[in-house]
């Protein structure tokens, strides 16, 4: 979710309450020596100075600022290092009753993710929901438990529920399962018939390897550079809301004071800097909203108001029952899921139809006007031009609606070629932005490392910021940024890699997950998955290229958890897509279970790019609160379990009641996943695709570079980079019917009216937007027995 709307990076000491002037990175189209030479900053002058706010500024010697700054950053370390132990002492960081709520909920999103999931590929972790109902049933119960619900419990309830939530994604229910079963052409030694207690073992599985590789993730992109996780700090800031909670100001103030001393510190310089995407990474830390500094008053003042859970809770509890009662009346009206909107003779012929669904409607709030009306680009490419040219020009001669023969399947190998262009663009530059910013300062230490002897006091610097979870205290961490002055990169002078000695304060050593445990969890979930994929595949998946899907597994999550920690997005589709290209090199294209080997390939990329990402947004959340990233760990360990186990009962519930693919259940994501399959495995193209994929794939290439080049550079290209297209999001409109685009486009405008046009605060809407999603969600089982039932409808 977004707190800020302003794309533009205008001057943070206007644009933004009275924070440091230097919180602006330089990356964002600011020059971060000019914003405040001296590096002062307002917060750190005090009310004492009875100053203009922006003009007549105390002057003081460089060598007093600096003291200062060291002994305000010793003071906030140590009350950050108070506060997280503290708060680890609280028995209620692990509880039953928290794992049990944290399951119930999960289990409701779970339902609702394989509906929705089957129908357009669209899933959510649903964490702010999750936190607001855990927090509305203890606060229900309160005179009836003797322990009060704090933050860390609320922390484990929105951890649990999240991950058993987005299993259907995760264990491939959504997308290759269904290829599987489904999709596959006998020739390609298809469709496969998976017994049920068969995807339990698969899911069982491969649910658990994201989860083990995401705790030395967490030292590095949490604590070391401090990536923001936009939904884990919004998630952690209207969790410290609800329970009016006063007692962060030590991790907060921490985390301030290493951004007011952001021009001496060379932590601030983070491996991969944090970019400026629309709707993405505008969200403001709770760093800020909590802090302490009298400018941030009015600021928290009227987020409470906005955040009253009372209200928040009624008005989840009436879009929860607007949304079940439409979901009730389309079973037995089915016709009110395609509403001919534009006239019945394109409504029939060419699918343009509106599908009214106030889940929908509640999908669009959440990814934002820029996001909708990107895919309603796609749609009116997709289906208003190249449908209607294929067909009339023979390339696509089936009925529209058909995915072989038709224009429905001609246009997906279009918007393949644009997600593809997309992926590759914009995770090769997460790979190579590193090695451009820091490679010279690099190459440089290790010339002196050689000529000066110096090598061995890099290695042990390198080994002492990346081994082990313990953390650094205030005092070593003092005692160390001047012992290893003398050769650690200045990145003031070039684009050196980051130093450990300015990484946050973490968890007492007891809290943190032990190497012991990580080595061991990581092995067995490692072996885990591998069994899981010979039982349920057998020869059909070769035990050579299962490992070698493991470790390209891990190589993409960790980019995958950085573009997360950065733009909240985590590119899961183009991490599983990057995956399929690179099997079909190590796959001969005469095998006959080529495309079986490619998509299982793929699912176990995607697996562990999202469980990673998921355990580490919820790190983020647990972190800023003083939670214990220990408990977090094995509360996200038995989520996984049961939404693994929970995923494959409901996908054979589904499966045996609907019609898979048909016209509520489309599957499109399986499509995407078996045309990719086909595609890099050599097999041919419908007639003239070929040219206007590779047009629409060197179009895209274009439009993410510069999407890209605004982020980076700024200027022109960052104002207008909301309104450049993205790849991913044109995509997933083209391939989805109109129906459900439209739906989202409405949602996306609706939040447009209360964000942007109004500027009222987002809270409200995107609880809005939950209870739409859940209502439909959990109503679809009742759908679901009807059905199995076979009461009477409308046909």
């Amino acid at each position: 979710m977004t707190l800020n709307d302003d794309g533009d990076g205008g001057n943070p000491a206007r644009v933004r309450f009275s924070i440091p002037l230097t919180t602006m990175a330089p990356d964002r189209g600011h020059d971060g020596s000019h914003a405040f030479s001296s590096g002062t900053s307002l917060a750190a002058q005090g009310s004492s100075e009875e100053q203009d706010e922006y003009t007549n500024f105390p002057h003081h010697s460089e060598d007093e600022g600096a003291k200062r700054d060291s002994e305000d950053g010793q003071t906030s370390r140590q009350d950050a290092e108070a506060f997280l132990s503290e708060r680890a002492k609280e028995t209620q960081n692990f509880t039953v009753r928290g794992v049990v709520v944290g399951l119930a909920i999960g289990l409701v999103i779970c339902f609702s993710n394989m509906y929705f999931g089957l129908q357009t590929g669209w899933v959510s972790g649903m964490n702010m929901p999750s936190a607001l109902i855990g927090f509305a049933f203890f606060k229900s119960v309160s005179r009836l438990i003797a322990l009060p619900f704090t933050p860390v419990e609320n922390v484990l309830v929105q951890s649990v529920a999240g991950s058993v939530g987005t299993m259907p994604l995760g264990c491939g229910f959504v997308g290759v399962v269904p290829a599987l079963n489904f999709l596959l052409k006998p020739e390609e030694n298809g469709p496969l018939r998976i017994d049920l207690w068969k995807l339990i073992v698969w899911a069982v599985g491969i649910c658990f390897f994201g989860v083990a590789f995401a705790v030395p993730l967490r030292r590095e992109v949490i604590i070391r550079e401090k990536l923001k996780f936009p939904s884990g700090t919004a998630t952690a800031l209207m969790i410290g809301v609800l329970h009016g909670d006063q007692e962060k100001s030590g991790i907060m103030k921490q985390e301030e004071s290493a951004k007011t001393t952001q021009s001496t510190s060379q932590e601030q310089q983070s491996l991969i800097p944090h970019q400026s995407t629309a709707g993405a990474s505008q969200v403001e830390p709770p760093t800020q909203s909590y802090s302490e500094v009298e400018e941030g008053h009015d600021a928290k003042d009227d987020l409470d108001k906005q955040a009253d859970w009372r209200a928040n809770i009624r008005l989840l509890f009436v879009s929860f029952l607007i949304s079940s009662l439409y979901t009730l009346c389309t079973y037995f009206v089915p016709y009110v899921r395609n509403i001919p909107i534009l006239g019945f003779d394109l409504g029939r012929n060419w699918l343009w139809t509106l599908n009214p669904s106030p889940a929908y409607v509640g999908q669009g709030i959440i990814m934002g006007p820029s996001t909708t009306l990107h895919m309603l680009l796609g749609a009116i490419v997709g289906w208003g031009i190249l449908s209607p040219l294929a067909k009339s020009q023979g390339w696509a001669p089936g009925p529209v609606k058909d995915w072989s023969t038709g224009s429905k399947g001609w246009i997906v190998w279009v918007s393949l070629a644009i997600m593809l262009a997309d992926s590759l663009i914009s995770l090769g530059w997460l790979v190579a932005r590193p090695l451009i910013q820091y490679g010279p300062g690099l190459v440089r230490q290790a010339k002196e490392g050689v000529f000066k002897g110096a090598w061995r006091d890099h290695i042990a610097s390198l080994w002492h910021s990346t081994s082990g979870y313990t953390p650094l205290t205030s005092s070593n961490a003092h005692s160390s940024s001047h012992e290893n002055s003398s050769h650690l990169p200045n990145p003031h002078k070039s684009h050196d890699a980051p130093s450990s000695s300015a990484s946050e304060p973490d968890a007492p050593p007891h809290q943190l997950v032990s190497t012991k445990t990580f080595l061991l969890t990581f092995a067995l979930s490692i072996f885990l998955s591998i069994v899981a994929t010979h039982v349920t595949f057998g020869t059909l998946m070769p035990f050579s290229l299962t490992v070698l899907a493991l470790l390209l597994a891990l190589l993409l999550s960790v980019m995958g958890v950085r573009a997360l920690g950065e733009t909240d997005l985590n590119p899961v589709s183009g991490i599983s897509k990057l995956t399929q290209l690179a099997f079909a090199l190590f796959t001969p294209r005469n095998n006959p279970n080529a495309v079986i080997i490619n998509l299982v390939a793929g699912a176990i990329s995607e697996s562990g790019a999202l469980q990673a990402g998921d355990l580490l947004q919820d790190l983020k959340t647990g972190h800023l609160l003083g939670a214990a990233p220990k408990a977090q760990f094995w509360g996200q360990i038995i989520g996984s379990a049961v939404g693994a186990v929970a995923s494959a009962l409901v996908y054979k519930l589904y499966t045996n009641v609907y019609q898979i693919p048909g016209d509520l259940f489309q599957v499109p994501t399986a499509y995407v996943w078996v045309f990719t399959a086909r595609l890099v495995t050599g097999q041919g193209l419908p007639p003239m695709v070929g040219w206007f994929a590779l047009g629409a794939g060197l179009l895209f290439v274009c439009t993410t570079v510069m999407r890209i080049a605004g982020n980076e550079k700024g200027g022109i290209l960052k104002r207008i980079g909301p309104y450049i297209p993205g790849g991913i999001a044109v995509a997933v409109g083209m391939y989805n019917v109109p129906s459900f685009t439209l739906a989202r486009t409405i949602g996306g405008l609706l939040n447009w009216y209360w964000c942007s046009y109004r500027k009222e605060s987002e809270p409200p809407i995107i609880v809005l937007a939950s209870g739409l999603i859940l209502g439909e969600g959990l109503f679809s089982i009742v759908n679901l027995i009807l059905a199995s039932l076979h009461i009477p409808h409308l046909e």
